[in-house]
This record gives C-alpha cells, sequence and structure tokens, in this order.
C-alpha cells in the first residue's frame, strides 16, 4: 500500500561498498494516517516545519573497516507544534538512554523524519527507541519493545545502512462523531430543510462537544419522479450534481429585493414543521431562487468564478442540465420516453445546451443553482478542516434506473435487472432497491473512469466517505426487473449450478424445481373460501389439484397490476392481502434458471423454507441442502474476493479521503480479510452482531479498524428500540448491562448513558452516535415520541425520508449541560479530543510531573527517560 519507495544514496558511499535497506512491510491500515480525514483535518499543522536536506555523508570516513553510518528514519503523521523527534538507545551517540543527549531527527517533509549516525561494528547490536520532545522539555517515547539493529551479515563491506522503520508507535488515535442527515437538521436560519450552510452551526457544535466528525447520509439530487418519493437519497438523479432542497436561497444575493425577503420570511413561517416538507419545500426554494435568477443571471454566468467552475465540471453539468430539462419538458425521468432524445449523443447536447437555443435561460438556471450549491456547500467544508472536523459523506450503491448516468452511460449499467438484498435483519423478504446493476466488465474498459471521477468530486467537499452495501463490490445481490420484492433473487458474479452438475447428482426434473410449487391445499389454506376467485383471476389447473400462474399476471410486477385492475371493489380480502399470498406461490420454487443461460441455475434464497422443497424426496432434498451451502458459504468466496480486490482499490485510490464500509447483513468469509488488506474501516451496530452466536455485539471487543454505533439510519434509534420489545429490553439487560433487575420501559437518560459510554469505551477507531441517540441523554430532549426519530423503515420501499431534529442547533450550541455530558464521555473514554479555535492542531498532554533522578518534565503517561536497554519498558497493548 501507499507511495512509491524513494531511497536517496549519498555521494560518499563508493563503488564496491554494500547498502543495506532494511524496511517494513506497509498494510493498508498503514496507509491511514496519511488520509485527507488525518493529514488534511486532524494532523493538520497550524506551523509550518522547516524541511531539512538530508545531510550528506562524505565526511564519514568510509575508508575505515569498522565505521558503519546507520541512517534513522521514522514516520510520524501526528506531530504537535513546536515538537521534535529524537532517537535514544544503547550507544553513546543515541544518549545512552537520556533524550537530551539523543540524536537528534530532521524533519524532510511527508511526516519523515531522519539523521544519519556513525556507529563502530565493534558496537552493534544497538538497541533503541523513537521519542517525541519539544522546547519545554516534555517527552513521550514510543510504546513497544526496543527496536534493535545489528550487523549480522558476513560481509565486512557494509558501510550504510538505511533503517526504514515505519510508524512511530503510539497509543491507536481513537476518536467520535455524530451523524445526521443533511434534511434532518433544524436551524433558525432554515427553510423548511437542513441546509449546507447549517454545517457551519453543526461543527462548532461538534467541536464543543469534542467531536472530531460529522457523518451524513448522501446529498446527491434524487429529483426523479418530482413528488416527495425523491426523498429518499439513495436513489441519485446524478451522482455528480448536489440536491437543490439543500440551497440557502437568501445567501444566492447580497441585493435580494425587500419583496423577495418577505416571501422568504413567509415561507419560514410556514415551513417550519415538525417534519420536512419535501414537495413544498422545493417547490419554494426553486421558485424563490428563479427570481434571484432572473435579476442577477448576467452578472454571475459572466463572472470568472462562475466561468471557472463551469469549466471544471461541465462533462457533467452540461448532461445534468440538458436531463433536468429533458424530463420537465416530457414531464417524466423516463428517458425511453424521449423520443429522438432516448438515446444520449454529445451532438445532441451540445445542440440542447447550446446559447443559440430557445430555452438556454432553462439550462443556465440548472447552472446556477449547482454553482451555488457549490459555493454554499464549499464554505461549510472549509470551515469544518479550519475547525478540525472531518465531514463524511455518503457514496450509495446504485443510482435511479431514471438517472443522468443511466441515460449518458447505459452501457455502464445492466438496465434489465435490478439491485437489492436477500433476507436480513430489516427484512425477511429481501430488499429491492430498484436499481440497475452495473456492468463491471464495460466499466472497467477504462479503467473505472466513472467512479474514478465520482470520488474525485465527493473529495472536493469530504475528507471521509462510507461505501453504502460495501458487499456489492464483492458481489451485488441481483433481480430480474418483474421483481419487486428481494427474495427469489442470485449473486452477480457468481458460480451457478450446472445442469450436468445436478445430473450427475441425480437431480433431473428442473421444471418441477424452476415452476412455482402450487397445489390446491395451499390455496384454501391461504385464502379460505375465496380460493375459487383467485384461481379463476389468476392461476390456470395444468394438472389435477395442480397449478400454474397465468400468462398474464406470472411475475410480480404482473399480479401487482392485475390486483390494481379490480377498482370496482370485488375483492374479497385486502389487495395488500392477497398480494402477499401470491407473492408467496409465486416464490415458491427451488431453484432459479439463469435467464441467459437455460442450462444454469441458483438455488433459491432459504429453499428449505418452501413447501416445494419440503414435498421433495429425502435424496433430492440433502443433495439441495448441500449444494445451497455450497453456493451461498463456499464455492463463490475466491471469486468474489478477485472482484472486490480489482474494484475496490480503484475506489481508495481515485482519492485521499478515509474509506469505511457498511458492512452489515449476510456478510461473506472474505469480505472483512479484504478490509482488513486495504484498510477499509468496517461497521459495527450493537444490535446487528457479525458473530452468528451473539443477539448483542459486545463494543469492548470491536477490532480497532472499526466504526461503531448504537444505531444506524436505517434501524430504529435507541429510545425506539428500546421501547419496543420488553422481552428484548430483559435480555439485553441481564446479558449486557449484567442486571437481573426489571429494565425500565423507557429508555431513560441513564440507560442512554450506559449504552453510549459502551461505545466511546470500544477500542474502535471511530465511535459515531446518531444525534437523535445523543439527545436521549437528557431528559428535555426525549419528550417526542421516540418512534417518530427513525429516519428510515427498510421494510417499505416507499418510506418518506423527512424526520427533523425538534431542537436547533442554536438551541443545542447554548445548551452547557448537554455539551459538558458528552465532553465528559470524550475525555474519559480516552477519545482525542479537539482543541477549540486551534484550526485542528493537536498539542502535547496537558498533565506533566517532574522526573526526581534526571530534573526534566515529562507527560504522565510516559516513561522516565533513565530508560534502561533491553526490555525495561512496560509494553502496552
Amino acid at each position: 500500500m501507499g507511495k512509491k519507495r524513494e531511497l536517496l544514496v549519498h555521494e560518499g558511499i563508493q563503488s564496491g561498498q554494500e547498502v543495506e535497506f532494511r524496511d517494513l512491510w506497509q498494510s493498508g491500515s498503514d496507509a491511514i494516517p496519511y488520509r485527507s480525514a488525518f493529514k488534511d483535518v486532524i494532523f493538520r499543522q497550524s506551523w509550518n516545519a522547516g524541511v531539512a536536506t538530508p545531510a550528506g555523508v562524505s565526511h564519514f570516513k568510509f575508508s575505515q573497516e569498522d565505521a558503519i553510518v546507520v541512517q534513522f528514519r521514522i514516520c510520524c503523521p501526528n506531530i504537535e507544534k513546536d515538537t521534535s523527534i529524537c532517537v535514544i538507545g544503547s550507544h553513546a551517540q543515541l544518549g545512552q538512554w537520556k533524550v537530551p543527549n539523543g540524536l537528534k531527527l530532521n524533519y524532510c517533509g511527508e511526516s519523515v523524519w531522519q539523521a544519519d549516525c556513525a556507529i563502530q561494528r565493534s558496537d552493534f547490536p544497538i538497541r533503541y527507541r523513537y521519542c517525541k520532545y519539544d522546547k519545554a522539555g516534555n517527552t513521550s517515547i514510543e510504546n513497544g519493545p526496543n527496536r534493535e539493529v545489528s550487523t549480522n551479515c558476513s560481509s565486512s563491506e557494509t558501510k550504510y545502512i538505511f533503517l526504514s522503520d515505519g510508524m512511530l508507535r503510539e497509543v491507536p488515535w481513537r476518536g467520535a462523531g455524530v451523524a445526521i442527515p443533511m434534511f434532518s437538521v433544524r436551524s433558525e436560519s432554515d427553510l423548511g430543510v437542513g441546509e449546507f450552510l447549517d454545517l457551519k452551526l453543526l461543527v462548532d457544535w461538534a467541536v464543543a462537544s469534542g467531536f472530531h466528525l460529522v457523518q451524513l447520509l448522501p446529498i446527491n439530487d434524487t429529483s426523479v419522479h418530482g413528488m416527495w418519493w425523491d426523498s429518499y437519497p439513495y436513489s441519485s438523479l446524478s451522482v455528480f450534481a448536489l440536491h437543490p432542497l439543500y440551497l440557502r436561497v437568501q445567501a444566492l444575493s447580497e441585493n435580494i429585493p425587500d419583496e423577495i425577503k418577505q416571501e422568504i420570511e413567509k415561507a419560514k413561517q410556514h415551513l417550519d414543521r415538525k417534519d420536512v416538507d419535501y414537495e413544498a419545500t422545493m417547490a419554494t426554494k426553486l421558485s424563490i431562487a428563479k427570481k434571484v435568477f432572473a435579476l442577477e443571471k448576467n452578472l454571475i454566468l459572466n463572472s470568472s468564478c462562475f466561468q471557472k467552475f463551469f469549466s471544471e465540471n461541465e462533462d457533467w453539468l452540461k448532461p445534468y442540465a440538458a436531463f433536468c430539462f429533458l424530463r420537465d419538458f416530457f414531464e417524466t425521468s423516463d428517458h425511453s420516453e424521449w423520443g429522438r432524445f432516448s438515446h444520449f449523443s454529445k451532438d445532441k447536447l451540445e445542440k440542447l445546451v447550446s446559447k443559440e437555443s430557445l430555452h438556454y435561460d432553462i439550462i443556465c438556471f440548472h447552472y446556477y443553482i449547482q454553482y451555488h450549491l457549490h459555493l454554499q456547500l464549499s464554505e461549510a467544508a472549509k470551515y469544518a478542516r479550519k475547525m478540525g472536523v472531518v465531514l463524511k459523506g455518503d457514496l450509495p450503491i446504485g443510482v435511479d434506473k431514471n438517472s443522468v448516468d443511466t441515460w449518458v452511460y447505459q452501457n455502464l449499467f445492466r438496465m434489465n435487472t435490478s439491485t437489492g438484498a436477500p433476507p436480513d435483519y430489516f427484512d425477511k423478504n429481501g430488499q429491492n432497491w430498484g436499481f440497475p446493476t452495473y456492468n463491471w466488465e464495460e466499466m472497467s474498459k477504462d479503467n473505472y473512469a466513472w467512479w474514478r471521477a465520482r470520488l474525485t468530486q465527493m473529495a472536493k467537499y469530504f475528507t471521509a466517505y462510507r461505501i453504502d452495501h460495501i458487499l456489492g463490490f464483492f458481489r451485488i445481490w441481483e433481480l430480474p426487473d418483474h421483481a419487486m420484492t428481494g427474495l427469489v433473487g442470485k449473486f452477480r458474479p457468481s458460480i451457478p449450478l450446472g445442469q450436468e452438475e445436478l445430473e450427475s447428482e441425480g437431480i433431473w426434473d428442473f421444471n418441477r424445481l424452476i415452476r412455482p410449487y402450487i397445489r390446491l391445499g395451499q390455496l384454501q389454506e391461504k385464502f379460505g373460501d375465496s380460493w375459487t376467485f383467485v384461481a379463476a383471476t389468476f392461476l390456470n389447473e395444468y394438472e389435477k389439484q395442480c397449478f400454474e400462474f397465468k400468462e398474464n399476471c406470472n411475475t410480480e410486477k404482473k399480479i401487482a397490476a392485475k390486483l390494481k385492475s379490480f377498482a370496482d371493489g370485488s375483492l374479497f380480502e385486502s389487495e395488500d392481502k392477497i398480494r402477499r399470498n401470491l407473492f408467496d406461490l409465486i416464490q415458491n420454487i427451488v431453484l432459479i434458471r439463469d435467464p441467459e443461460d437455460a442450462r444454469k441455475f441458483y438455488p433459491r434464497f432459504n429453499l428449505e423454507d418452501t413447501s416445494s422443497f419440503k414435498d421433495l424426496d429425502d435424496h433430492s432434498k440433502n443433495i439441495l441442502k448441500r449444494l445451497y451451502y455450497d453456493y451461498y458459504f463456499h464455492r463463490q468466496e475466491n471469486l468474489w474476493r478477485e472482484n472486490a480486490l480489482k474494484t475496490l482499490p480503484v475506489l481508495m485510490n481515485s482519492s485521499d479521503m478515509l474509506t469505511c464500509g457498511e458492512d452489515l447483513g449476510l456478510i461473506p468469509s472474505c469480505v472483512h480479510p479484504v478490509m482488513q488488506e486495504l484498510g477499509l474501516l468496517g461497521l459495527r451496530i450493537q444490535r446487528m452482531p457479525s458473530e452468528p452466536d451473539l443477539e448483542f455485539g459486545i463494543p469492548s471487543q470491536y477490532s480497532y479498524m472499526t466504526v461503531c454505533a448504537p444505531s444506524c439510519h436505517d434501524a430504529a434509534t435507541l429510545r425506539a428500540w428500546w421501547e419496543e420489545d420488553e422481552d428484548r429490553r430483559l435480555r439485553f439487560c441481564r446479558s449486557v448491562m449484567e442486571s437481573d433487575m426489571l429494565p425500565p420501559d423507557r429508555c431513560t437518560p441513564e440507560i442512554a448513558y450506559f449504552i453510549i459510554r459502551q461505545h466511546f469505551e470500544s477500542p474502535s477507531m471511530w465511535a459515531i452516535f446518531p444525534l437523535q441517540d445523543l439527545l436521549a441523554l437528557k431528559e428535555e430532549y426525549a419528550t417526542r415520541p421516540a418512534n417518530e426519530e427513525t429516519i428510515n423503515d427498510p421494510t417499505n420501499p416507499k418510506h418518506y425520508w423527512r424526520y427533523r431534529v425538534h431542537v436547533t442547533l442554536e438551541s443545542l450550541l447554548k445548551d452547557n449541560e448537554m455539551t459538558s455530558i458528552i465532553n465528559n464521555l470524550v475525555r474519559g473514554s480516552g477519545r482525542s479530543f479537539p482543541k477549540k479555535g486551534l484550526e485542528g492542531e493537536v498539542s502535547l498532554a496537558s498533565g506533566k510531573q517532574q522526573n526526581a533522578s534526571a530534573g526534566e518534565k515529562t507527560p504522565l503517561s510516559s516513561v522516565s527517560n533513565g530508560i534502561q536497554p533491553k526490555d525495561a519498558l512496560p509494553v502496552r497493548s
């Protein structure tokens, strides 16, 4: 991992003299301190260290047979102001373990410190350590056992040893953050929804609370349908364009007329509601923005600032503006209905966006909106970096089928398929997100340029990001376009069951296994007296008491459409109940035939639960059961590992953002080793443990390379989860809280404090908390019904994403008691605390003690300057 190495051989080394280069393997996690979240934000230095040119070694007498020059070289990305690095060790030139007399290193840039030291061959081996020190006498010596350098080679010609010693060994850095969707933020200035400029207030609150990170949900434009369905933030209209919903219209101009200001004030009062009114807010903002645009369009569009923005973004900005115009003109985002514009071409695009076109002002309005969104988000992002706060974005796994990207890059998508997830914690029937799957083979032809462009765009604003459903880069759950649920799918890529393989095992009746298994008894059980109506309407009896679906309703979408046609109320039961039962019937299969190769098959997920499987003979059951477990848990592992190692490094190398992955659900065994190899942080949610034998995760046992949280946007909040299940609450109390007392029905601040503290104290690199869970720490913020604070219901594909925090950021900033509670949790858990007002500067530990023997000031956490050789130092795990 990491950048290429560079070895500078000095002029003093003569021909024929040997050079030894001793280096350490660099793993994925070693590169993390050089990601922008740390390099440019948390470890960002407010001082400019002078870069010293490494001294030449010609002054050393190489002619002396017993003289060896050792170059000590160490990386220290987390260095404090006015602090330097030295080497102390067992040799006189290394200070005999005394810091004041140690070998002082020179800063060489890129967090590297180095210096040369001539040592007699007879003095080897040399034991040593690296140490931080400052002008005030504060010192901090690295952890772990002593390092050692020896000359055990047979040749006496070695005159120079390069020691590339990797990283300074310190206590692993740990931080904390807050997570909240952009639309959920509430401030005194917003217009019915959180806005990009509100992030500055959120950053202020984060710093006051002790947080180094603010995490958002996706902020891309999702305006596909022109209604509240577009509140779903993971269905991107464009993976490059920002959402107009988050625009602050008051900031569009310094010269907004009074009548427009009055309109804004009225809109603020009208839209200041408990939840987001997506449609009204979008309509209001666009209406006001059009009026301001009409007044200043020439001034803005001709400005050098706009021209720079346009030239840097026109590759995606032109298609986006054209798409928005065509969407509104044809009143649909379904580009297959756009006539001659259905198929994208650059010639057609240039005509659409040309200055001579009648609709040029409409095109420019979309440019104008994106320009101001860019300015406002950039202002907030710059402020976050200045305050030492990481802004973490979210990379959705899919794009909407009717999007700019599928219009422009149709060859990159499998448009006749849909993505989703197999049954899991969230939904026993699986999930169908409706996005087309990716054509990875086509994407690889230009080295995944579309993905690289996405990450480059994100990096303009964010210093960290979360990969939504990272499993999709190993394999995706692919569903046919006619499916509505997520149950009857297959993994792509995967190694199917071949017909020859099945036949060799004695499985031959494929029509029986792939056809929905429908018998008279099932119909009577599911539909009761109305079974005859259902059978006559939806089914054919192809054998006595054996049924199959009619051609016009033999898919889930056809069934739903058929049911919608009964507007006259002729259904004996509710439409939803009949649909669920009919879906159960059509999903009652054992094998799925590959639509592209009739001789390949895939085992249906949870096939043992079907009556189709249960009615098979024992031999067939045993064979299919074995093949099922092989397909889902064994035979794909190498394929999926190779697939991820092709795609994920491309994403990670496209920017220097810190990368995290959402690895919840059915996790193949290859996933975590690959994430560890690449230095990808995983996600740990206590109620969704990755260990199959646990009901609740144990935060104290999480690994360092993780992000832990008590809940997430796809699950109930901490309060709602606690209050919805009495038996589970009792089990949690006994197994996690180790108490036999009857737990309270409500999630009291004391309960919330216990659970949140568990996560703060975990070994995870990051503990990130939904804002709703943090508000549960104080009684006055827990007045809203808990179930109203849930952001998403994954079981509902048409969920309205509209939750708004019921308290403004300004009020939270004034609540010193609340910030004090969180402050104490951060400090008490040993997590890093941002220095308010120091613009991300990290200072030395404040605790000092007087060393009686050496008379030097030393942090309480460090060891004495009178260090003894060998293993005299305590080893901290």
